[in-house]
């Protein structure tokens, strides 16, 4: 059995695939610590089963421990050691207002504080040394300087083609003091640009003993209830050993999403829409991807909570809009959704819990959508009343009915998550209509059809485990190491050769850290025109020819920027390399024994209107409808219809 555990804001999802099928549960997240979550959302799907630990053979686990450490600002006592005159870049940074027209917002401060900057006497050049490191003198700033530090990051300039003087560093601090966690740029992310090299390897250093703490504290669970040792996913969308995530923290930034974007891929693939937009709402946030042919599209960087993270990692788009999401009237008298979202504790007023504030879950229960007789996944019952009364007191501030206020939230919602896919297409010289939408995430289906409206896609794709899709990602993600190298090559530098000596550097490290011989080997090239500040990243094969290169470059520039010029001189910046052994096989839940068709009373275009509600399994929808799957509800409007597939995944089209 395979076991896929996803921690998302506000509830924890459990995917086992067995020999008999797909199970899936959902357990409240439990944000003080994580792995309690954890382990009651695997043992929910394991008595489900009718299984014990003891069966499982794989257990790979998605969180947002890193994540929401980095946002918090509650990271460890970090200390940084840069070359001497270069201490301050993570506090300069690129000198880019974070916003054009509102000049007193301002950038998040520095993980490392002035006096934790320590100025290492040495200097690389490209050639290799130009001034030697002075140990001794290092040791006596390292003992003046990192004393009550958790860990350390040492970016030395030029220390992703010259290492020498990185280790030496990490050497000597290891010896002086073994306790501390040490990240190096070379390790972290050896890609040229100083300030997204230093800025990486500090959040590395400073997420690193807390992931090492909680996943020690996770596989101590594990153990003592049966199970295998956790697996972890990593940003770029594959899977690597709980010691390695725990060396380097800042690979697991975008964990959670990085399992949900791989599922969507795969599940796209298998109903034969390769091309998607995928669109994963939770309760408190919404993630955006584009996945073209089966494959999750991926980035070499980007920022996360204000902070650059020059690493290879899914490309995800992520607004603060879900299910949870607190709806508000702002100083103008317009009527806003999120980003503060009222979380799993206490969650939307409808779940009584305590909460009081109108969110997009009490709106879609006050629209018919949700039923209040239907408890949700994880067992939450809904409060009409109580959604009633957080909705009410919205309305009134802002002249409209009840039911206009909750028609009105969520199409807030809905344009706010249309406005993330635009981010993720049409911004990028992508048109949407000529993709499907994948709706996923306990929310997604719910507002799959009318943002597929306001895009004009005619096509919404809603697989039968839409509400764990995250967790059933993780089961089918490779084990895989990303790997890259800045080699700066033109010119008649720019060999056949010289490429593929630099992507066999690269794999034999891969294959040496995966233990295998036999895992495949995939290549990505970083590219631009002489002259150009940033790059494109193209996929080639691991000995590509440079004409080859040129023509796949020419192409993608044409497509992002409108044009392309041939006779320009052509830079091959950094070779990206995956090494990858195959996750497991896709699987969909049993929809269960078909019932009868009800119906309710739904609110389409501000009327009333009787609506068809479906539950377990059928083969024909149309709208107006209301899907009632195992771990999510599917709204379908009156223009709308379709069908499911074997495996239970609903497509519908637009009429």
């Amino acid at each position: 059995m395979l076991l896929g555990v996803d921690v998302g804001g506000t509830f924890t999802d459990a995917a086992l695939l067995t020999p008999s099928g797909l199970v899936t549960a959902k357990a409240p997240s439990t944000p003080d610590d994580q792995s309690e979550g954890v382990l009651e959302a695997v043992q929910a799907a394991l008595d489900a089963a009718g299984a014990s630990a003891s069966d499982i053979e794989r257990f790979v686990h998605g969180m947002t421990v890193g994540t929401n450490a980095l946002l918090e600002g509650k990271v460890a006592r970090t200390a940084l050691l840069a070359t001497e005159g270069f201490v301050d870049l993570e506090e300069l940074r690129r000198q880019a207002r974070p916003e054009l027209y509102r000049l007193c917002a301002g950038h998040p401060p520095p993980l490392v504080p002035p006096e934790l900057r320590v100025p290492v006497p040495e200097r690389m050049g490209p050639d290799g040394v130009v001034r030697a490191l002075d140990s001794d003198a290092l040791r006596d700033l390292v003992r003046e300087r990192c004393s009550g530090v958790e860990a350390v990051a040492v970016c030395l300039l030029w220390g992703f083609r010259h290492r020498e003087h990185e280790r030496a560093a990490a050497e000597l601090l290891a010896a002086e003091l073994p306790e501390l966690h040490v990240s190096t740029s070379h390790e972290t992310a050896g890609v040229f640009r100083e300030y997204e090299r230093c800025a990486t390897t500090i959040v590395d250093a400073a997420l690193s003993p807390l992931l090492r703490r909680y996943l020690e504290r996770l596989a101590e669970r594990a153990r003592d209830a049966g199970l295998p040792e956790p697996e972890v996913m990593l940003s770029g969308g594959g899977v690597a050993s709980a010691d390695t995530a725990a060396r380097h923290g800042s690979w697991t930034v975008l964990s959670g999403p990085a399992g949900g974007a791989v599922g969507a891929a795969r599940s796209a693939q298998r109903a034969g829409a390769e091309d998607v937009v995928a669109l994963d709402m939770g309760g408190t946030s919404c993630d955006v991807s584009v996945a073209f042919g089966g494959r999750a599209g991926e980035t070499g960087g980007r920022e996360v909570g204000g902070r650059a993270l020059a690493l290879p990692m899914v490309d995800v788009h992520t607004i603060g809009a879900g299910g949870g999401s607190v709806a508000w009237r702002d100083a103008g008298g317009a009527l806003r959704v999120g980003p503060r979202s009222a979380g799993s504790v206490p969650g939307p007023a409808c779940y009584g819990r305590g909460g009081e504030e109108p969110t997009v879950t009490d709106a879609n229960l006050l629209l018919g959508y949700l039923d209040a007789d239907s408890p949700l996944a994880g067992g939450v019952s809904l409060d009409r009343e109580a959604a009633e009364r957080a909705v009410v007191g919205l309305g009134e501030s802002l002249g409209l009915s009840l039911e206009e206020a909750a028609a009105g939230i969520v199409r807030v919602a809905s344009a706010e998550m249309a406005g993330a896919v635009r981010v993720m297409t049409v911004e990028r010289g992508i048109d949407p209509r000529d993709l499907a939408l994948l709706a996923f995430g306990g929310a997604g289906p719910l507002h799959a059809c009318s943002i597929a409206e306001e895009l004009d896609m005619r096509r919404v794709v809603v697989p039968q485990a839409s509400g764990v899709l995250s967790a059933l990602g993780l089961i089918v993600s490779e084990r895989r190491r990303d790997l890259v190298e800045s080699v700066l090559l033109a010119g008649d530098e720019l060999r056949r050769e010289g490429i593929a000596d630099a992507v066999e550097r690269l794999a034999a490290r891969g294959r040496e850290e995966l233990g295998t011989g036999g895992a495949e080997v995939r290549a990505g090239y970083d590219l631009r025109y002489a002259g150009q500040a940033f790059e494109l990243t193209v996929p080639g094969e691991p000995s590509p020819d440079p004409a080859e290169l040129r023509r796949a470059f020419d192409v993608a520039h044409e497509q992002r920027y409108g044009y392309s010029d041939p006779d320009a001189v052509l830079e091959l910046v950094t070779v990206r390399v995956s090494v990858a052994l195959p996750g497991g096989e896709l699987a969909a839940p049993p929809a269960g024994e078909g019932e009868e068709p009800r119906t309710r009373e739904a609110i389409f275009g501000g009327e009333p209107v009787e609506s068809t509600v479906l539950r377990g399994a059928f083969d024909d929808v149309r709208g107006p409808a209301v899907c009632e799957l195992r771990e999510a509800t599917l709204v379908v409007p009156p223009s709308w219809s379709g069908g499911a597939d074997e495996d239970g995944t609903i497509v519908l089209e637009r009429g």
